[in-house]
C-alpha cells in the first residue's frame, strides 16, 4: 500500500467533500441542533441561559444518535458510486494505484471531513456552555465527541460497503436511508419485540444489541459516562457482572470490529469489480 497515493486521495476526499453544500447544510445543521440543545437544556426546568455539560451530553446522545450515522452512510454510499457513474473511477484506477489505496484513501478522507464536522459541532455548543459558567461535566461531554466520532466513522464504512457494490449514486443513497432506519429506527424497537416474542435471556439480549453498532455506541456512551449499565435492566446488570472492568473496553472493540469490518468487505467487493 502507497501511503502516498492514500494521503492524496484522503485530502482530495476530504477537499471534495467539504465544498459540496449538502456536507456543509447538515455540518451546519448539527452544529446549530447541539447550540440549541444546549440552550433549550435549563428550558424545560423554568430558567433561561445554557445548560451544562452534564444536561448537554444527555440531551445530544439521541441527537447524534439520528443524525451522525445518516452523515456517515451518505458520505460512504455517495463516495464510489458518484464517481463510477461519472466514469471518474475508471481514470483513478487507471493511475499506479491499488484498490486498498482507494478504498482506504476514501474513507480516510471521509472519516475526516466527519470528524471535523462532529468536533466543530460539539465545540461551538462547548464554547457557549464554558461562556455561561462552569466546566462540571466535560470529561462526560469530551467522552461523547470521541465516541460520536467512532459512530460516524463505523457508518462511513458501511457506506463505502454500499457503494463498493452499487453502479450508481441514487440506488446506493436508497440502500444507505434504508439501512439507517434498520440501524437507527428500527433498532431499538425490534431488539424490544425480539425480546418480547421470544423471551430472550439477558445474555442473548446483550449481544443482540452488539450486532448494531448504534447500540454498540449507546452502551459504550452510558457506561463511560455513568460506570454501570444496571439502568438498563437485567441485561446491563448481566453485562456488568459478566464483563466487569472490561466492559467498555469491549464496547470500544465492538465499536473498532464495526469499522474494520465493513471496510474489508467494500475492500473485498471492490477489488473484485473496480470501475464496473
Amino acid at each position: 500500500m502507497d501511503a502516498t497515493a492514500v494521503f492524496l486521495i484522503a485530502h482530495k476526499e476530504f477537499r471534495d467533500l467539504w465544498r459540496s453544500r449538502w456536507f456543509a447544510v447538515m455540518a451546519a445543521a448539527f452544529a446549530a441542533l447541539s447550540l440549541g440543545l444546549s440552550a433549550l437544556g435549563t428550558a424545560v426546568v423554568g430558567l433561561t441561559g445554557v445548560a451544562g455539560f452534564a444536561r448537554t451530553t444527555a440531551s445530544l446522545l439521541n441527537l447524534v444518535m439520528l443524525i451522525v450515522p445518516l452523515m456517515g452512510l451518505i458520505m460512504g454510499a455517495m463516495s464510489l458510486a458518484a464517481e463510477r457513474e461519472h466514469g471518474t473511477l475508471l481514470a483513478l484506477l487507471a493511475q499506479p494505484v491499488t484498490a486498498g489505496d482507494v478504498l482506504l484513501g476514501k474513507w480516510a478522507g471521509l472519516a475526516a471531513a466527519l470528524a471535523a464536522a462532529v468536533t466543530g459541532g460539539f465545540a461551538v455548543s462547548a464554547l457557549a456552555i464554558a461562556r455561561a459558567g462552569g466546566a462540571a461535566g466535560l470529561r462526560d461531554y469530551l467522552a461523547l465527541a470521541g465516541l460520536t466520532v467512532g459512530l460516524g466513522w463505523a457508518h462511513v464504512a458501511l457506506g463505502l460497503w454500499i457503494s463498493a457494490g452499487s453502479r450508481r449514486s441514487a440506488p446506493a443513497l436508497g440502500l444507505a436511508i434504508f439501512l439507517w432506519m434498520v440501524i437507527v429506527l428500527v433498532g431499538d424497537l425490534g431488539v424490544m419485540g425480539t425480546a418480547v416474542v421470544l423471551q430472550l435471556k439477558p445474555a442473548q439480549l446483550l449481544w443482540l444489541g452488539f450486532g448494531n453498532p448504534a447500540q454498540v455506541f449507546r452502551l459504550a456512551v452510558l457506561q463511560a459516562i455513568h460506570g454501570d449499565l444496571e439502568m438498563l435492566g437485567a441485561a446491563g446488570a448481566y453485562a456488568a457482572s459478566r464483563l466487569g472492568p472490561w466492559l467498555l473496553p469491549s464496547l470500544l472493540g465492538a465499536l473498532a470490529v464495526w469499522i474494520a469490518a465493513p471496510l474489508g468487505a467494500a475492500f473485498a467487493l471492490f477489488r473484485r469489480r473496480g470501475a464496473l
